[in-house]
């Protein structure tokens, strides 16, 4: 009886094991950076998680609306972290702008007075400003968002420092030029040149050795860090063998962000007012940092992904494919340290049709710009002609920018109808309003415009295809299309339909879906069978993202 038992027992377990090696697991989602949901903030109007930074370097002069620090820092942004915010908006990058200190002073633009709240005005890339918050809490927002499968990608500016003030030197003449004022009429205009006034121009076309400056020295002896910082200054020379030019002193305080805190990505501001050389050396210093990271953190590596750079070349867009041109010169970025450029021409090509607007990025990025990738908007920091500044497309606004091929650049507040249009601001500040969290706690229009973005979002974030993948169109009429992506063993296929009507409707799947596959519409929850090519669903909405269950 018990040699029956035993044998029964043998048989069940090789059964159970035959079972188990045929059952196939599920594939985890791969993050991919061309198919990447990027969250863009201007830190200080986000969120205010710590109100005893508020006040830092007496910058407490009267200044022109929405042109003075606001409270927004790093632990705001933790805070919405922790809450889920980015999670449920299926984010899986945020991108920040510059968070190193600022100048500490002030000047008047002609819009009113002005402090570097915007984070474009560097008088100490080695040091995070104190009104975002501090290394400590950096390290933490990257430590949290990547237990959440979330990047954190930092801006990065070489080109220029702050502007002079009072109580900001110049940095010394072997590291900026004052003059002249650059004309944009040629390659060389853009470059040699400061973009307005007051603006030192970094001299990146230098390779000369050139000495630390004495009011730098100065006030990191003041901190206590003078010597460690010296040292790690030789060391990154001596490693890399590059002459103590200023550009490349500015790549080591960069890349020291990635070294020590694991940062994923760098945006590179003002990308064009450079040789383009300065960037494939900012490429290659990245790339080794990023390398150095993850082999003293192993534990703490995502996964295989490059360190990503996505360039602002200012007036590029995807119909430009690999090339800029000044006018009298061509420059290709993509050979010169950059994986993706911003596409600036995304907000006026939204006022396509889907099909024409998603067949034409397709067949660029899958085609000439194939390994290479665009970051799209519909609004930003400092475009004055969003694609809907008076938020009345805020529907259209998210399903074309969320479903286009590319990466989707969702600017903070696109998905909560956030005000780009204030009152009593002049120039690029009417842009960069507080975050509208009260709309998003208590306007229902607001919580149901966020809860499509909100279904858009993790539908791009759980299927690399839909801005990675090949676009097809499987019917004008309805409007339904597919998208594919294959890499290595993974592979990933969606169908979505637009325009749809409501209630009950039939949307064809071509090959996508085999006939028997149940799909589901992640769009509102509701499951079908293909029957013929086909799947019948009866919802209260004009759109379906439809998955392989």
């Amino acid at each position: 009886m018990k040699k029956i038992a035993l044998l029964f027992l043998i048989a069940l377990t090789i059964s159970s094991n035959a079972f188990a090696q045929k059952k196939k697991p599920v594939a985890k989602t791969p993050f991919v950076w061309e198919s990447a949901n990027v969250y863009f903030i201007v830190t200080d109007r986000f969120n205010d998680g710590d109100k005893t930074n508020n006040h830092n370097f007496n910058r407490n002069k009267p200044t022109g609306k929405l042109r003075g620090f606001e409270g927004g820092d790093i632990r705001g942004i933790i805070q919405k972290l922790d809450e889920g915010y980015f999670t449920n908006l299926g984010i899986n990058v945020i991108w920040m702008t510059p968070i190193v200190e600022q100048i500490h002073d002030g000047v008047d633009e002609g819009t009113g007075f002005t402090y570097a709240f915007h984070g474009y005005w560097t008088r100490d890339w080695s040091s995070i400003d104190p009104s975002v918050g501090t290394k400590k809490d950096l390290a933490e927002l990257v430590q949290k968002a990547h237990a959440k499968g979330i990047r954190i990608m930092l801006d990065a500016v070489i080109n220029h420092t702050g502007p002079v003030t009072p109580e900001d030197s110049v940095y010394p003449t072997d590291w900026v030029r004052t003059s002249p004022k650059c004309t944009y009429k040629s390659y060389d205009t853009y470059i040699n040149c400061t973009l307005v006034e007051n603006l030192p121009d970094v001299k990146t076309e230098s390779n000369d050795n050139v000495e630390l400056p004495s009011f730098l020295a100065n006030k990191w002896k003041k901190e206590g860090r003078y010597d460690k910082e010296v040292a790690s200054l030789d060391a990154f020379f001596k490693k890399t063998g590059y002459p103590r030019a200023p550009k490349y002193y500015i790549m080591k305080w960069l890349s020291d962000y990635i070294t020590e805190f694991g940062i994923d990505g760098y945006r590179v501001d003002t990308a064009k007012h450079t040789t383009e050389d300065v960037w494939a050396d900012f490429r290659k210093v990245c790339d080794r940092a990023f390398a150095d990271y993850k082999k003293n953190n192993p534990k703490k590596v995502l996964d295989n992904n490059p360190f990503f750079t996505v360039g602002e070349v200012y007036g590029y867009n995807i119909g430009n494919k690999k090339f800029y041109d000044f006018g009298d010169k061509k420059v290709n970025y993509f050979e010169n340290g950059f994986t993706g450029l911003i596409n600036f021409d995304f907000r006026n090509e939204a006022k396509m049709n889907y099909e024409e607007l998603f067949a034409k990025y397709s067949n660029i990025l899958q085609n000439d710009l194939k390994g290479n990738t665009v970051m799209n908007y519909v609004s930003s920091h400092d475009d004055g002609y969003p694609f809907d500044k008076k938020r009345e497309k805020t529907f259209e606004s998210g399903t074309k920018l969320v479903l286009a091929p590319g990466i989707s650049q969702v600017y903070y507040g696109d998905e909560s109808a956030r005000s780009l249009d204030i009152e009593g601001t002049q120039g690029d500040a009417t842009l960069r309003s507080n975050m509208n969290w009260e709309d998003i706690a208590n306007n229902a229009t607001t919580k149901e415009v966020l809860a499509h973005w909100q279904k858009l979002g993790l539908f791009r974030k759980n299927h690399p295809a839909v801005g990675a993948g090949v676009h097809a169109q499987i019917s004008a009429s309805p409007y339904v299309f597919s998208r594919t992506f294959t890499k290595s063993n993974y592979s990933d296929k969606v169908v979505i339909g637009l325009d749809l009507p409501k209630g009950e409707k039939s949307i064809p799947v071509g090959t996508i879906f085999a006939n028997g596959s149940k799909v589901k519409d992640t769009y509102s929850g509701k499951t079908a069978t293909v029957t013929k090519g086909n799947v019948t669903l009866n919802t209260d909405f004009g759109i379906v993202l439809l998955e392989k269950l």
